[in-house]
């Protein structure tokens, strides 16, 4: 592209588009050229609703989603499609020569990730999935205490969790317990941030095996889904992980990272908590013992990232814009997000194929 702006459409109105839209206004080297859905009045309600709260040229209305991957002035496009019906439109739209961002989870299974992430290497196009902390400062920050040798020492747990606990309505007709809409449930809508983190932490090394149960189960459209999850993961050299997630709990969204030497607390490692920075704590807990005296020590360290939770130009869903706005324009592309998108659905697959076989462990090839 000769542009230093990306031309975006949006691909559906899924609620999480809303957020998006607002991103995509304030990352300065981003613009919104269209907007698609089968209903062409639903587009034009949700360019109203987002309008009335983020003022933005007023985009034109595809009629359809072919129409929208026909244009000429789109560069990339962001689907928050169902996740049944997303992978066709993700092929498509790596045809027409637009780069994508995808809502997660990416696919129902590794085999839809491949042929997605396929298809966009062979029109070289790119590839990411819209998991937004990847793209906060606090990111970096963390990495570098963790590897710092005295904050953590070497790592042998990690555990996460993230819930919000739902009502009665969305257990009637939301999409989320629609088994051809959204056959994953919360592990594919909350899991996949828990092995993200969990991934992310570990560097991307694969587990050996892992081991999960559906704790519970509903849904409509044919089948039950998860709606309460909790998954056990083991890596080479005795690192473990847990994680659970639910729609069936109040809202938690918790990450802990344990060592040989302290420890790490992310109170909000998916959506930061209402404010102008993410932070994290390291711990390095002493206990002594002086005659009858058992004495538990404290050491808490604070760490933070100067970045607002939501909502401006430096908040992390902003900076996902950014960025991948940033890899159009530049005309390279990063092979890094297909991989780690392939990676965490080939970890969600192989939990949910232990949950359907009684939690009996699934040996991951690498």
């Amino acid at each position: 592209m000769s542009s230093n702006v990306c031309r975006w459409g949006i691909l559906g109105t899924a609620n999480i588009a809303r957020k998006n839209w607002k991103a995509i206004r304030l990352a300065e080297n981003a613009t919104l050229t269209a907007v698609a859905s089968r209903d062409p009045d639903r587009a034009r309600g949700f360019i109203g609703e987002c309008l009335s709260d983020v003022p933005f040229p007023i985009p034109p209305v595809a009629c359809g989603y072919d129409e929208l991957l026909a244009r000429p002035d789109v560069d990339a496009i962001y689907i928050p499609l169902p996740t049944g019906i997303r992978k066709e439109w993700v092929v498509k739209a790596a045809a027409a020569g637009k780069h994508v961002l995808c809502e997660k989870p990416c696919g129902a299974d590794a085999a839809e990730v491949r042929e997605m992430v396929e298809a966009c290497r062979a029109n070289r196009v790119q590839f990411m999935d819209g998991v937004m902390f990847m793209h906060s400062g606090r990111l970096p920050l963390m990495r570098r205490v963790l590897d710092d040798g005295r904050s953590v020492g070497e790592l042998r747990r990690i555990a996460s969790q993230f819930c919000f606990s739902a009502g009665d309505e969305f257990f009637r007709s939301n999409i989320r317990v629609h088994s051809a809409l959204e056959p994953l449930g919360a592990l594919g809508d909350l899991g996949w941030y828990n092995l993200r983190f969990t991934l992310w932490v570990m560097n991307y090394q694969m587990p050996e095996r892992v081991t999960g149960r559906a704790l519970a189960e509903h849904g409509t459209g044919g089948h039950p889904v998860p709606m309460e999850f909790s998954g056990e993961l083991f890596f080479p050299g005795g690192v473990t992980a847990s994680f659970y997630c639910s729609f069936r709990t109040e809202n938690h969204q918790w990450a802990h990272v344990s060592g040989t030497k302290g420890s790490i607390s992310v109170p909000d490692f998916v959506l930061p908590f209402h404010g102008a920075e993410a932070g994290f704590e390291a711990n390095t807990p002493v206990f002594k013992v002086r005659g009858c005296s058992f004495h538990m020590g404290s050491h808490p360290r604070r760490y933070a990232a100067a970045e607002s939770s939501d909502g401006e130009p430096d908040s992390q869903e902003t900076n996902m814009i950014r960025t991948f706005s940033g890899l159009v324009t530049s005309g390279t592309l990063d092979p890094t997000w297909p991989d780690i998108a392939l990676k965490t659905q080939i970890v969600l697959d192989a939990c949910l194929r232990a949950a359907r076989d009684d939690g009996r462990p699934v040996t991951l090839g690498g």
